[in-house]
């Protein structure tokens, strides 16, 4: 019978498995070489036993030796990362978390990233209900000021950039509430970046409202924003935690971690 995800163990059956993965743990906590002793005394596994799987992890490359009795994480673990980041994919990542967000707002969530001066939406959940009379489809562009998630992006460009992005577009606006002035995108990108979080007021399409924030790689780059979309009268700040929350999480899955920016 195949197990449910609530049926597989949360720690491996094998015991020397899972020692092996407390002692790369403890590796992994520190940036240096790390002595046998201490390998022992953090892992609570006797010196013998420690040596004993340590080197047995050298010999697949997963450890690497620095001198006697000196141990710290090896290549082989790098080659492998490098496999597994290789192979993530944006899209993969964000579909499942995406459609647990529409399922809490009942509302479109999109997938975007930048292309030039314009994003392209990669990929949504939305159903019927919502009530929106217009949604983006998968393939869609839109200017990036014009945009919640544009505006993410715009706002981790240096300001000769962004100078350079308002002189080739000339900020052609959509809407009565479309930015079109440099200092007008200038102080909403300087809120992007104090919040974090990016809004469209209604300035891509009348009616219509969104927030985003930021999904990020291994690196800390700005990789995709996340937005919500809703009928301007029911859009719901307290969808923004859990926004927010569903980017942190994308984000993870593909190697970010806090404190880690481009």
């Amino acid at each position: 019978m195949t197990k449910r995800p609530s049926d597989i163990p949360s720690k491996p059956t094998v015991q020397v498995i899972e020692r092996m993965f407390t002692l790369i743990d403890v590796l992994a906590s520190r940036e240096e070489a790390i002595s046998l002793k201490d390998i022992s005394e953090k892992s609570g596994l006797h010196p013998s036993t420690a040596h004993r799987i340590l080197n047995d992890l050298a010999t697949g490359r997963f450890v690497d030796r620095t001198q006697p009795g000196s141990y710290r994480l090896g290549m082989r673990l790098l080659e492998l990362g490098n496999l597994v980041k290789g192979r993530l994919n944006v899209r993969d990542a964000a579909l499942a978390p995406m459609r647990e967000l529409h399922t809490l707002t009942q509302q479109p969530v999109s997938l975007s990233v930048r292309q030039g001066d314009e994003i392209v939406y990669i990929e949504r959940a939305f159903s019927e209900r919502s009530g929106m009379q217009v949604v983006r489809a998968i393939g869609g562009r839109a200017p990036l000021h014009l945009t919640s998630v544009g505006k993410l992006f715009l706002a981790g460009d240096d300001p000769q950039r962004i100078r350079a992005y308002v002189t080739r577009t000339g900020l052609q606006g959509h809407t009565k509430n479309s930015i079109t002035q440099l200092e007008t995108l200038e102080r909403e990108l300087s809120r992007v970046r104090q919040y974090g979080q990016a809004n469209d007021n209604e300035e891509l399409e009348l009616g219509v409202r969104c927030m985003a924030a930021g999904v990020y790689d291994d690196q800390g780059k700005l990789i995709a924003g996340l937005s919500i979309s809703a009928p301007s009268g029911r859009m719901e700040d307290s969808w923004l935690p859990k926004l927010k929350e569903t980017a942190r999480q994308i984000s993870e899955t593909l190697g970010h971690r806090p404190g880690t920016m481009a």
